[in-house]
């Protein structure tokens, strides 16, 4: 009987502190470090979280809250209810947040940024980007003169792994890896290697192939590669543009690919494999890649998108309608367009919904739930297909982000970011 009542205060103290802690880890974990807010526009906010928030900024008089003027720095905001906050100018501003306004919980960097508009895209192109470095896609086996299967490579190189430098010399492509290899005798290859940001040291004995009586370390590697995706904006201002919504990962390792340099390209749509369940539909088309259909140069490979900057002089086929940028706080549920041009040179609009925005999403690839209800566009597609990724997101006249993934189970269904993780790449283009 004693134990049942051990157990039974036990459970109950267990109960009270899950329902204590659980909505400090999830304010904690949900709430970003860094929330961006646009000078002279209305920000709504509604956390709904057991918490207080203090602002603090030499710059305090740079907001309203809910329409009255801030103007100490110890004003303080219950977080339980909805807000408004109305920026007037450009500033930084620190925001502490306390678990039920007594614990410490954390500070979220506020960035106010000018008004800023960008020109949604559409536009499928054809990308090329080069690794920065030799990227290893496996190890296997050598078949040497004595008959013998050996495997030079296995246990020193990893999937994933850049070999930047044979010998001390810096290798620019595979055809120089391959040189380098064939041309040392056997002898012991010293490789400068990046693995998971780490420069390594390894050391790699080639073998002789009984097949073609070359050397070769037992290794596939691979130094480029190239497919269709859809620029979603550029800057007017700048001609720095953002496509895909997410990065471009080797088909291979899975991983993001670490780039040296890239280009995008004229591309034509040749043919359209439409998705169904289960097995996720393509676009296939000729990429032109000479220095005339060259229009820009991608500069970064990220898990928002890759980053570059467009040809001035190539500007004639990109569209030239400007829109106000949408922050996370300003999208919801309901109807939206994507831009895409599936076929031809035309950039078309096509119907969706926003089924669901979750802004406390961890993936930022995947910020909204969206669906395609164009009858053209499913006609053509059955859906979201590869190639489409990019395709920008318009609401209420505001581009608020670019259409990324799309669900295997139903193609009509995918996910999009938003067009404001999409920008935190700019700064570096700069």
């Amino acid at each position: 009987m004693m134990n049942n009542k051990k157990f039974l205060r036990f459970a109950v103290l267990f109960v009270i502190f899950v329902l204590l802690i659980s909505p400090y880890a999830a304010s904690y974990y949900y709430i970003p470090k860094e929330i961006e807010m646009m000078a002279g526009r209305n920000h709504d906010f509604e956390f709904n979280l057991p918490l207080q928030a203090k602002i603090s900024s030499e710059k305090i008089g740079v907001l309203k809250f809910n329409n009255k003027p801030i103007e100490s720095n110890n004003f303080q905001i219950d977080l339980r209810s909805p807000f408004s906050v109305q920026p007037t100018e450009q500033a930084t501003l620190d925001v502490k947040l306390k678990f039920l306004g007594i614990v410490p919980l954390k500070t979220v960097k506020v960035d106010i940024i000018s008004q800023k508009e960008l020109v949604p895209c559409g536009m499928t192109v054809g990308v090329n980007v080069s690794t920065d470095g030799i990227m290893v896609l496996g190890t296997g086996t050598v078949i040497s003169e004595d008959g013998k299967e050996y495997t030079p490579s296995r246990g020193i190189l990893k999937t994933g792994d850049l070999i930047l430098k044979v010998n001390e010399k810096s290798i620019e492509n595979k055809e120089e890896l391959i040189s380098a290899i064939e041309n040392s005798n056997g002898k012991v290859l010293k490789m400068t290697i990046k693995r998971d940001n780490e420069l390594l040291e390894i050391y790699v004995t080639p073998i002789k192939s009984e097949i073609d009586k070359s050397y070769k370390i037992g290794a596939w590697v691979r130094d480029e590669t190239q497919g269709i995706g859809t620029i979603t904006y550029y800057n007017p201002k700048s001609y720095t543009f953002g496509a895909l919504g997410h990065g471009i990962t080797d088909i291979d390792t899975r991983k993001i690919i670490p780039i040296k340099n890239g280009k995008i390209m004229k591309a034509e749509i040749t043919s359209i494999k439409k998705g169904r369940r289960g097995i996720p539909g393509e676009l296939t088309g000729a990429i032109y890649d000479t220095e005339e259909a060259q229009l820009g140069t991608i500069e970064l490979n990220t898990s928002q998108g890759i980053f570059g900057k467009l040809d001035p002089k190539k500007m004639k086929a990109f569209p030239k309608k400007s829109f106000p940028i949408a922050f996370q706080n300003e999208i919801h549920e309901g109807k939206a367009i994507i831009l895409s041009n599936i076929s031809g040179d035309k950039i078309e609009e096509f119907e969706i919904v926003i089924q669901k925005v979750s802004r406390f999403q961890q993936d930022i690839s995947k910020g909204m739930i969206i669906k395609i209800t164009d009858p053209r566009l499913l006609d053509k597609t059955n859906g979201i297909i590869q190639g489409m990724s990019g395709s920008p997101i318009i609401q209420d006249e505001k581009l608020v982000g670019a259409v990324t993934h799309v669900f295997v189970h139903d193609p009509t269904k995918g996910y999009g970011i938003f067009i404001e993780n999409m920008l935190k790449n700019e700064s570096d283009l700069e």
